[in-house]
């Protein structure tokens, strides 16, 4: 079955709602998806009522952001309690810092640079209760004139030497790693090549129940998959993929979403995964 683990809706830095999410998935043939918005789970219940009648399962996901030494270190979730006590936790922590940084960042614009934006300017670029990020911030400051493209907006403010930039109080990985194993779920490092001392973080996350890789990218090369395939094996890991989908090429208007790049049994071991993981309990 063709699955893409990876997906992005208009709730955090993708553009397509939940159910246009759901529509490309079956244009595209596939069997199965899981949406994993940065830091919040509000598409998947929209996403499950509306592929009631089709033929797509939805798997409960989600995209923790997390720091460790300078490095931004992503956490993919499946299968999670999603009311459990400690995950519903983790996202409100999550959201509340999105919200401070923010509102941190838009403050220091006015003062230092005399760019303007109001916080329902951010707000309002994803869906109601969505998670806000650079991306929206970026998007503002190119919107208002502060700058000529969301890219330069990037290099010129959203980054640690930016004098109006101010870094998230996030969790550590390790929390976050901990919290979706603690609540039935199966903890997996997102595209590991992006964080150099992926290696000994991997081993390190495991000691909190780290228990995947993902290998499968739309940005590694077959070098890197097998790379991380092969580190996966030796520690015991499952090993996953995703387009990590946000928005259609703007050159050409192409959807990444369910490119054949993801090998079929990248579902079986992830099911694999959590039915050991329901036993072991």
């Amino acid at each position: 079955m063709k699955v893409d683990l990876h997906i992005h809706t208009s709730y955090s830095d993708g553009v397509f709602s939940p159910e246009k999410i759901v529509d490309t998935a079956i244009d595209a043939g596939l069997g199965a998806i899981a949406i994993t918005d940065h830091d919040n789970i509000l598409s998947y219940n929209l996403a499950v009522e509306y592929a009631n009648d089709k033929s797509l399962e939805i798997i409960p996901g989600v995209e923790i952001n997390t720091l460790y030494k300078g490095y931004e270190v992503h956490i993919l979730g499946y299968f999670m309690d999603l009311n459990n006590s400690d995950f519903q936790k983790l996202l409100k922590t999550q959201q509340q810092a999105r919200t401070k940084q923010t509102k941190e960042i838009l403050t220091l614009l006015a003062k230092k640079e005399g760019i303007k934006i109001p916080f329902d300017n951010i707000v309002k670029q994803v869906a109601q209760g969505g998670s806000i990020g650079r991306p929206h911030i970026a998007k503002a400051i190119t919107n208002a004139g502060g700058t000529s493209s969301v890219i330069e907006a990037y290099n010129k403010y959203i980054n640690d030497d930016s004098n109006v930039y101010v870094q998230r109080k996030t969790v550590s990985p390790f929390d976050a790693v901990e919290v979706i194993y603690d609540a039935g779920g199966i903890p997996v490092f997102a595209h590991p090549y992006d964080v150099d001392i992926a290696d000994n973080l991997t081993k390190e996350m495991m000691n909190f129940g780290l228990r995947g890789l993902e290998a499968y990218h739309r940005k590694h090369s077959p070098a890197i998959i097998e790379y991380f395939s092969t580190l996966a094996e030796k520690y015991g890991l499952i090993v996953t993929g995703g387009s990590d989908f946000h928005a259609p090429n703007p050159l050409n208007g192409n959807v990444i979403l369910g490119k054949n790049f993801i090998p079929e049994w990248i579902y079986d071991e992830l099911i694999k995964e959590k039915r050991r993981m329901e036993l072991a309990r």
